[in-house]
C-alpha cells in the first residue's frame, strides 16, 4: 500500500511513511469490510461515514508540515485511523467526534494500541475545542460548505489547517495563519462526507 499508493504518488514526509507502515489500518475497519482495507478508496465505517483512502490521510498529514512538539486538533475522529497517524509524529492529538458510538469505539482502539497522548471530545467539530487552543495544526476529515471561522480562530500565528470545503463539489484547502490574516491555498479537489453538525 504504502509503495504503490502512497510514495509513487509523491508523499516524501519520512515520519508519514514510516506512520502509514506501522499502523495497521485494517483495525480501523468494520469485520464485513476488512479485505478492502488496504485499497485506495475510502471504505464505510458505519453511521455515513468512511476511512479516508490511503493516499489522502497521507497526503493532509503531509501538508500540515508536523513537528514532534506540535499539538493538533482533528475534527472528524471517525475510525481513528488518522487520529493514530498523528499521534504518531506530534506531541498532542485533541480529536472532537459528533456521532458518539464512534468515538467511543476510537478510544477504545487506541488505547489498546498504546496511545496515551490522544484526548476525546464528543461534540460539534465546527466549534473546535476552544479550551485547549490555540493549536499548531488542524485537521478536518469531513466536508463543511464552507470555511468554519472558529476553527480559524483557533490557529496559533504561524499554525496551518488542512480543510475539504464544499457541499457537492469540494476542494482541499491549506490555510496558515499570518501577522496579516490567514492565507489560503487551493490543493486539489476530492470528495469528503459532509461535516456532520448540531444543526
Amino acid at each position: 500500500m504504502v509503495e504503490t499508493q502512497i510514495i509513487s504518488r509523491g508523499v516524501k514526509d519520512e515520519r508519514v511513511i514510516a506512520a502509514m507502515r506501522q499502523i495497521p489500518r485494517h483495525l480501523f475497519v468494520p469485520s464485513e469490510v476488512i479485505d478492502y482495507a488496504y485499497n485506495d478508496e475510502p471504505v464505510p465505517i458505519g453511521e455515513g461515514q468512511t476511512i479516508s483512502q490511503p493516499y489522502i490521510v497521507a497526503y493532509m498529514t503531509e501538508m500540515l508540515n508536523l513537528k514532534e512538539e506540535d499539538k493538533v486538533l482533528e475534527i472528524g475522529t471517525g475510525s481513528g485511523y488518522q487520529t493514530a497517524i498523528l499521534a504518531s509524529i506530534a506531541k498532542e492529538i485533541y480529536t472532537v467526534e459528533i456521532i458518539a458510538s464512534l468515538s467511543l469505539r476510537a478510544q477504545e482502539l487506541l488505547a489498546q494500541l498504546g496511545y496515551r497522548n490522544i484526548y476525546f471530545k464528543i461534540g460539534d467539530g465546527t466549534f473546535g475545542w476552544e479550551e485547549h487552543a490555540p493549536y499548531d495544526a488542524i485537521i478536518v476529515t469531513a466536508a463543511p460548505a464552507s470555511l468554519p471561522r472558529q476553527l480559524e480562530a483557533q490557529l496559533k500565528l504561524g499554525g496551518r489547517m488542512v480543510i475539504p470545503v464544499g457541499s457537492t463539489f469540494q476542494e482541499l484547502y491549506l490555510l496558515t495563519r499570518e501577522k496579516e490574516g490567514v492565507k489560503k491555498k487551493k490543493l486539489l479537489p476530492v470528495r469528503f462526507v459532509p461535516l456532520v453538525t448540531v444543526h
